[in-house]
């Protein structure tokens, strides 16, 4: 798969170059991240294939947004991005699955994901870096969003918004699947700067 290869090394470059940046040695980025320094050197020679949370915990110790790791250069003023053409970047058992969209540049970029959960199925996030915030909008469906270990139903047509340094957890609830658009709102970082 000549996509999927590309996806890779385009990951690599960009794990690699985030990595220099931060000024980070592959033991100590593995050591923040939770990471082998194994699979850190097997995902710099665009070998392997990491799992989602493995991205999550590297675009938080390195201070990027996931899709800054994943995204090859910008393509012009205007990006408009199919969702059939974006790769789950997670996927349950039941046929849940999140695809993250694209991530807006600036200083203090935002994730924008595509998240579809079926009923009784759940997403368990590990707390996010301080000052991450994330916001849900249902559009059909509902879920039951836990913070903190409180639960908030969240039925189509409302949105929520929470600070995601806590725990957090999405569930599809009820008996239809659940479509929601997710937002990262990621703080200005040193990465973001450049």
């Amino acid at each position: 798969m000549a996509e999927t290869e590309q996806a890779l090394r385009t990951l690599a470059h960009n794990v690699r170059a985030a990595r220099h940046r931060a000024g980070l040695s592959l033991d100590e980025l593995g050591r923040r991240a939770k990471v082998s320094k194994g699979a850190l050197v097997g995902l710099e020679k665009a070998q392997g294939n990491p799992n989602f949370a493995t991205l999550v915990r590297l675009a938080d110790t390195l201070g990027v947004s996931v899709s800054a790791l994943l995204e090859g250069p910008a393509e012009g003023r205007v990006r408009v991005v199919d969702a059939d053409a974006v790769m789950p970047l997670w996927a349950g058992e039941k046929g849940s699955e999140a695809r993250l969209m694209l991530t807006t540049s600036g200083p203090a970029p935002v994730e924008v994901w595509r998240w579809r959960l079926e009923p009784g199925e759940e997403y368990p996030s590990h707390p996010h870096q301080a000052g991450v915030v994330e916001t849900v909008s249902v559009t059909a469906g509902r879920m039951i969003l836990v913070v903190d270990g409180a639960e908030h139903p969240i039925t189509a047509g409302r949105t929520a918004t929470f600070d995601a340094d806590a725990p957090h957890t999405y569930r599809g609830d009820g008996t239809e699947t659940c479509h929601l658009i997710m937002t990262v709102h990621l703080p200005p970082g040193p990465a973001s700067t450049a």
